[in-house]
């Protein structure tokens, strides 16, 4: 019998794993542009646990394994930044990243009043951009040189308005 995968807010204990994730999923795009000094892979423990303690941070759990994680901040303009979606290498392709990625845009909007999402990708990360297409986002603007090998392309969305739905009451 399969398990099936559970997303739940991090809880503190989960720093590690999530970094430990984290420096698994960003070695293709080290790979991909040819860098291996990129900050998802540079980042200390210390340095997450205080991006944490300022963000929506969920989790994927296949068991008591994290599998994927995803977090985000609302500034006071009502932009969500949402940072670092990252599904386990064998679990890729199967929804679980626009799960997570759907799932944090809900609280987000429900918790800290967003009013639209961004995100960012390399320029060369075909699959990311896909998905953020698929699931709603525009590039906004043009793509941010950072080095030599590495542009970034931001793309945006606005929150959608919760449809209301009347059903027929006899």
């Amino acid at each position: 019998m399969g398990m099936s995968v559970t997303i739940t807010a991090a809880e503190h204990g989960d720093a590690e794993k999530i970094l430990k994730l984290q420096y698994l999923c960003y070695q293709g795009e080290a790979e991909l542009y040819g860098d291996y000094t990129i900050q998802p892979l540079t980042q200390t423990l210390d340095e997450l646990r205080a991006e944490l303690a300022g963000a929506t941070v969920l989790v994927g759990r296949l068991g008591a394994e994290v599998v994927g994680s995803v977090r985000g901040a609302v500034d006071d303009s009502g932009t969500a930044r949402i940072d670092k979606l990252i599904v386990h290498p064998r679990l890729q392709r199967h929804g679980l990243g626009c799960r997570l990625q759907a799932e944090l845009e809900m609280r987000l909007a429900a918790q800290a009043e967003a009013k639209r999402y961004r995100v960012f990708t390399g320029h060369r990360s075909q699959v990311n951009l896909r998905m953020y297409r698929k699931l709603g986002y525009e590039q906004v603007g043009a793509a941010e040189p950072v080095t030599r090998r590495l542009s970034l392309v931001h793309m945006e969305k606005s929150v959608q308005e919760p449809r209301v739905s009347f059903a027929a009451t006899a």
